[in-house]
């Protein structure tokens, strides 16, 4: 392979923990400094939000947990069912550009997006529309950074679990999408209504 197994156990956790950091830790207290409110809002109630956003969280902790026993335990790596057809040069250079590209786009969307920028669906308040820089080639720009960096994994580390994380993670985004849409289309009626028809839900 490329890229070294040894470098890539090490730089796979720290480029996650870069990654989280960034685009949901850092971005998470600058605008709740700004706005003087967490922008994490999924409920904890028994409603569809409040169940995604569990599902969320049980994902991100499952593959913080994997990129950890990539680094940490390599011998381990055998039974997470690797699929031997696509561990190759092209594809493994392929993911890692793909994971680079993902964290790019993700902070440009998140800049983009200014206080508007929410974990989940804010009821307490309408949030302004969105519809420029990346906004206006893609609803859902930050999704799809983080659909992306799960391709990307995917293809860096082909497994039985990382195709898990990124099926999983693709049918929660795309569920959590919906919700939003309908929130959405609430909140901002015609306005956002045009606006989808001009730009995809993801590009």
């Amino acid at each position: 392979m490329v890229i070294d197994g040894d470098i890539l156990r090490i730089t796979l956790p720290v480029f996650f923990l870069i990654y989280f950091g960034l685009a949901f830790v850092g971005k998470s207290y600058l605008v709740a400094r700004r706005i003087g409110k967490s922008p994490v809002v999924f409920p904890t109630d028994e409603s569809a939000h409040s169940l995604i956003g569990f599902y969320f969280k049980v994902l991100m902790f499952l593959l913080f947990l994997y990129v950890l026993a990539y680094a940490l335990l390599p011998e381990y790596y055998s039974h997470f069912l690797p699929v031997l057809m696509l561990e190759n040069n092209i594809i493994q250079i392929i993911g890692a550009i793909l994971l680079l590209l993902s964290l790019i786009w993700t902070i440009i969307a998140q800049y983009h997006m200014k206080d508007s920028w929410r974990i989940g669906i804010d009821h307490t308040e309408k949030t302004e529309l969105v519809t420029t820089g990346v906004f206006a080639f893609s609803r859902n720009p930050i999704f799809l950074g983080v659909v992306n960096s799960l391709i990307g994994l995917f293809l860096l580390t082909p497994n039985g679990l990382t195709a898990i994380f990124l099926t999983v993670g693709y049918v929660l985004i795309q569920t959590q999408i919906r919700l939003e849409e309908e929130y959405l289309l609430k909140q901002h009626g015609q306005v956002y209504v045009e606006y989808k028809k001009r730009v995809g839900r993801f590009f």
